[in-house]
């Protein structure tokens, strides 16, 4: 203090002041330094360190990374698996509103396609990606080049499949052709695709109209074919009682013929006779006629006389 002049508009006051600003420069100048001598490389992702002077690229792991302020640079890339997502929810995706995909078909057809992609970077080749898009950040690279990729490879795919086998005989394979041509695609530039996953498909109201009414008329047609085969099953039913009813009688029939039959064979007049004088209570008829009795009176006679002259003995 004792230094410190009293008028600071003498010569001496101004140089005073002066050599206060340029300490306080100098001093901010090397707090900056020793700030920027250092980076942090966050977990799950890997370090380029670009050397501005030379041009030269290194990769780095997670953790500080020292460097030469102004003339080195770090810039990080997620080696942890990353999604994007394009979905009609404007809640869900990475691009707010409907950010879905449209596909086109082989007939001209469109249909809106929710799909995400998890990726991450190849960790030994995060110095291609710097080169590559020329040191920008992941976010800036997600919404250029990762998006568009997978919009063209999932178009191309999709323009090989009509609508129908889109939404359902061909689905797993759109899902397997996007998964193949995108894993080549991004592998190009140094990315790794982990695995795609296709979400809900979104049909025009035109179209969406006509699937309901040939769904509609389909489970129709399903009705009437279940209710015809009811009628003919019950038929079939009716038919096969109806000929075991008529088998039982013709074999009730044949029983009873049969029977009858065997009962001629043992059937004479005298044991016919002989069972309706059994059954007689030896009162004759009151009138007769001319017809003859049923009752053999001359067999009647027979049987008393036999019968008195056993007595008689």
């Amino acid at each position: 203090m004792a230094n410190r002049p009293l008028d600071f508009s003498t010569p001496a006051g101004l140089a005073w002041i002066a050599s206060r600003v340029t300490i306080g420069v100098l001093a901010l100048v090397l707090a900056t330094s020793v700030l920027s001598s250092f980076t942090v490389v966050a977990p799950g992702n890997t370090g380029v360190v670009f050397n501005i002077w030379t041009g030269s690229l290194r990769n780095v792991g997670q953790g500080i990374v020292w460097r030469i302020p102004w003339v080195t640079q770090v810039q990080s890339y997620p080696t942890a698996l990353r999604t994007y997502t394009m979905v009609k929810n404007s809640n869900e995706g990475s691009v707010q509103g409907d950010d879905s995909m449209d596909l086109p078909t082989r007939k001209g057809q469109h249909i809106r396609q929710d799909l995400s992609v998890t990726y991450n970077t190849t960790e030994n080749r995060a110095s291609d990606v710097f080169k590559a898009f020329r040191g920008a950040d992941m976010e800036d690279i997600e919404k250029t080049f990762i998006r568009r990729t997978i919009i063209t490879v999932a178009q191309n795919v999709a323009g090989e499949m009509s609508l129908t086998e889109i939404i359902s005989s061909r689905r797993a394979d759109l899902q397997n052709g996007i998964q193949k041509a995108l894993e080549g695609e991004l592998e190009k530039m140094g990315f790794k695709l982990d695995k795609i996953n296709m979400g809900a498909s979104h049909l025009p109201a035109a179209i969406e109209a006509q699937m309901q009414q040939k769904m509609a008329a389909q489970q129709q047609a399903q009705q009437a074919e279940y209710e015809l085969q009811k009628q003919e099953t019950l038929a079939k039913a009716a038919v096969a009682k109806a000929e075991g009813e008529a088998q039982s009688v013709l074999v009730r029939a044949r029983a009873e013929a049969e029977g009858n039959r065997l009962l001629q064979l043992t059937l004479n007049s005298n044991l016919i006779q002989s069972k309706a004088i059994d059954k007689w209570n030896g009162v004759l008829p009151q009138i007769t006629g001319n017809a003859t009795p049923f009752i053999n009176m001359s067999l009647r006679n027979s049987d008393e006389g036999k019968s008195a002259k056993t007595s008689a003995q």
